[in-house]
């Protein structure tokens, strides 16, 4: 039977709120949220930098830095540490499958300056040291949180909306004249193995799944295994970006097991949330276009993208909706098996 879940980000800064928030509308994926509100330091950005090991990173004039110890990236390894107790708290007795996010080394990469060089991705030993620090730091939350709640069935999903343009050639340099020039696949697939074999090399078993809310990602680089991918258990789309190429890439990768996380509510406009019936009309229409036999049972529908902008009382509604139309979803596809 398909699921439905969260991708990350809501609003306020109350992380309790949040949780029981995910936890009460997604009882069977609920998620650690972020709530960005709360500051640089708590979003995609500063919450990734603020898991790595071995690296320092600093917060100003807008931009984050590689270099020296920053009060803001010390601020957000206190707040990981703050948000597990709170998630600990809130989660006691819970058993089954449970997400958090983190943003990937190419985002962060494209994101994040390094003195003499620009941004990290203008160096291909920042490239390399950052994803590395990442894979470890994520390594470490992993731990903890086993520790924490051994009950818990962990997913990782590794957010990387700047990917496509990394591999493309299309992230503008800092003074915005110019572009970096396109990194590899081969190098990209490798940087993103670090975090797909973190889990594995800790004595964890914990699914991870690659999310791109941009047009372009290259699908069939993230789900292989061995030196020639990135190992992604799954892939989270915006479903009204996948493009006709796109459709042969995901058949392959469903067909041989990859969970597909399916971005079938919009999440352009936080004043319009979908109805049902379209959401459901998306899904389907999608499961009919690829073809695949049993996707269902590694299909999860979700918003397009984060729920920050949005309102509480608009959230709840997209969860509601998502529920309702999973349900639809199953249902149909029931009564046609």
């Amino acid at each position: 039977m398909a699921g439905f879940t969260g991708l990350g980000s809501l609003p306020g800064v109350d992380l309790g709120v949040a949780v029981r928030m995910t936890f009460d509308k997604v009882p069977d994926f609920p998620y650690l949220p972020e709530l960005p509100a709360r500051g640089p330091w708590a979003g995609m950005i500063g919450r990734g930098l603020g898991v790595l090991t071995g690296l320092d990173a600093e917060y100003g004039a807008g931009e984050w830095r590689l270099g020296a110890p920053g009060a803001d990236q010390r601020r957000a390894r206190q707040t990981w540490r703050d948000d597990l107790e709170v998630l600990q708290e809130h989660a006691q007795g819970y058993r089954g499958r449970f997400k958090l996010q983190v943003a990937g080394p190419w985002t962060l990469a494209a994101a994040t300056g390094v003195a003499h060089t620009g941004r990290v991705l203008a160096d291909t030993g920042a490239r390399r040291d950052l994803a590395g620090a990442l894979a470890d730091g994520i390594g470490e939350v992993l731990d903890d949180l086993h520790r924490r709640l051994p009950d818990l069935d962990l997913v990782l999903q590794v957010d990387e909306p700047s990917l496509p343009a990394v591999a493309a050639g299309a992230v503008p340099t800092p003074g915005g004249f110019f572009r970096h020039r396109a990194v590899d696949l081969p190098e990209i697939a490798t940087n993103l193995a670090l975090l797909t074999a973190e889990p594995a090399r800790r004595g964890l078993e914990v699914e991870t799944l690659v999310h791109c809310c941009a047009p372009g990602l290259p699908i069939a680089a993230m789900v292989q295994g061995g030196h020639r991918g990135a190992g992604f258990g799954g892939v989270s789309l915006d479903l009204s970006l996948v493009r006709p190429v796109d459709l042969d890439a995901l058949a392959a990768a469903a067909e041989s097991g990859t969970a597909i996380y399916l971005g079938c509510l919009p999440t352009a406009d936080p004043l319009v949330v979908a109805g049902v019936d379209q959401v459901r009309r998306s899904a389907l229409a999608f499961i009919d276009r690829l073809g695949v036999d049993g996707l269902a049972e590694r299909l999860f529908l979700t918003p397009a993208c984060g729920l920050a902008g949005f309102g509480e009382a608009s959230v709840s509604r997209v969860f509601g909706v998502l529920a309702k139309a999973t349900a639809q979803v199953n249902e149909e596809l029931g009564e046609s098996a």
